[in-house]
Order: structure tokens, then sequence, then C-alpha cells
């Protein structure tokens, strides 16, 4: 796997990605856009696998940050669902441009949380993209916030950013929080797990509470059945506590086909990434496969439980 920094620009601001490429110099390869999962960063080490899988199979990989993370330009305070679909799309136009890169053939993927979220959105929002994979994606927002508080402490939230709204209307700056303790907050396993630890000491600390509102709205349930008749693979964990559940099985219902849907049994969201890997990271490739390189449609409505 070859590794080549890059950037562009999303709306004048610079963007910097890594591209990851075949070791053997394919000309017009198709091209697997990512944008990392929620507070990730592009050179996370949890990445390399799927991307080496991919460059083996003659996929070219571009993962970047989003503005106002890791090496890209932009408030490093900014946490926006809206512009980082903004930046995907501009990614998915910084590929196509690439002379090594085959225009017509372009995918999407994302793993954790938003990260799942957003290549549904891209996939419904840019026709350019092909085939989509989301891994333990948010399906709704509002709902994700919600269940991670009791219901004293969502009504509480909800009269807090109020609180901030009035505050902002009135010129005042409004709050500024942690990420990972006041928009999201961590379960025990997120605070235990070193899955991102070569990463989490780079994650901003202080984000506007405001952003919290562009979550309430997020909703990629309400467009996944755009990316059809394109593909749709969705990967989730059974009995997930960090990202629910049936917020996969949401998408893959509302989803049209072609369509598969991966449930991991007996594990968690983060032990999943190890148990599994070699078991899903393969059928990652082989969808990708099917859907960009294939001469005719997938045809395809599954459901897959590994135990």
């Amino acid at each position: 796997m070859r590794e080549q920094k890059v950037s562009f620009d999303s709306e004048g601001t610079r963007i910097a990605g890594i591209l990851r490429q075949p070791d053997d110099d394919v000309r017009a390869a198709p091209a697997i856009v990512q944008g990392p999962g929620w507070l990730g960063l592009a050179d996370a080490n949890l990445y390399h696998r799927y991307h080496q899988a991919l460059t083996d199979a003659g996929f070219a990989v571009l993962i970047f940050d989003y503005r106002g993370f890791g090496d890209s330009d932009g408030d490093r305070g900014s946490l926006s669902p809206g512009m980082q679909l903004e930046d995907l799309i501009s990614a998915v136009g910084y590929v196509t441009t690439r002379k090594d890169v085959d225009a017509g053939k372009i995918g999407a993927f994302g793993s954790g949380g938003t990260g799942g979220g957003n290549s549904v959105l891209l996939g419904a929002a840019d026709p350019r993209v092909g085939a989509v994979v989301g891994q333990v994606p948010v399906a709704d927002g509002e709902d994700w916030l919600r269940r991670m508080r009791t219901p004293e402490e969502w009504s509480a939230y909800l009269e807090r950013l109020a609180a901030d709204r009035e505050v902002r209307a009135a010129g005042g700056a409004g709050e500024r929080v942690h990420p990972r303790e006041e928009i999201m907050i961590p379960t025990p396993e997120r605070r235990a797990t070193t899955v991102k630890r070569d990463v989490d000491g780079r994650i901003p600390t202080s984000v506007p509470l405001a952003s919290a509102d562009e979550i309430l709205r997020y909703r990629p349930v309400d467009v996944v059945g755009n990316i059809a008749p394109r593909g749709l693979m969705l990967i989730a964990v059974e009995d997930d506590n960090v990202t629910p559940t049936d917020h996969a099985t949401a998408l893959y219902e509302a989803a049209g086909s072609p369509k598969k849907l991966i449930m991991q049994r007996n594990t968690t969201h983060y032990a999943a990434y190890e148990k599994y890997g070699d078991q899903v990271i393969p059928q990652i490739v082989d969808w990708f496969d099917a859907c960009l390189r294939s001469d005719g449609p997938v045809e395809a409505e599954a459901v897959e439980v590994l135990e």
C-alpha cells in the first residue's frame, strides 16, 4: 500500500487527506472516500486494516480530516455534520479530478457513529457515489443523544440548549463544552477502550454547545432511500450501547435494494473491530467490488448474522 499526503479545497477551507493506493501502479483505479468516525482522525491506526485490504484489491482510498480537525484548516472548535457532508462531497470532487482514479467508480465508507451515518448522507446526496458501506452508524442524532441520558437529564439538556440559543440570538458567544463529555456522553466501554488511543489526545476538547443542535437535526434515516438503486451495506453490533443497533436496522429497512446488513453478535461496539474484522473486512471489499466493478446490477437484500 502506497501512501501520499494530499489536500483539497472545501468551501474555501483547505482539507488535509491521505491517499492510499495499491502497490502496483494501477491506472484509473476505483476509489473509496472516507471521513473519520465520531471525533476521529484520518491517520488513526484503526483504519489501516480496512485500507490495506481495499488497496490489495486494487482500490484507492482517500481518508481526510474534517475541517477543524487534525491537519485540516478551519476553526479548531468546528463540529458540524453539515460541514462534514460538504467536506465529503468536496473529497469526491477531488478524487474525480485525478488521472489515477476512475471517476465513474466511487464508493463511500464510514465507520463509527456519525462516521457511518455520514457515508449514508454522502451516498444519498452525491450521485457520483455508486456504493456505500456504513459501519455502526447513527441514523437519528436526536435519538442518539437522548439515549445517553436519563429522562431527567434529557429534559435539563434541552433546557440548556434552549438557553444557549437565546444567548447567541442576543449576540453572545454561547457555551463551549467538551465534545466527548457534554455532547456525546461516553459509555464505560468507551472510557476503557484503547482502540483510538493513538488519536484521542489530538481531538479538540472545546466545541460550541450549539454543535448539539446540528446533531439533533442529523437524520440519515430520512434520506437513505435515495441511495437506491446503488448498493448499501450496513454493519451493526447486536445490543450496541454506543450506537444503538436499531439505528442500523432502521436504515436497512428504509433503504432500497440492493442492500445488506451484517449483524455481529456476542461482542461490543469496540471489541467487534478485532473480533470480527477478519470476517467483515473481506465482505466490505467484496461489496465495493460487486457494486463498482460488476457489469450488471447487484441484486441483494440480505441479513447475515456473525456469531
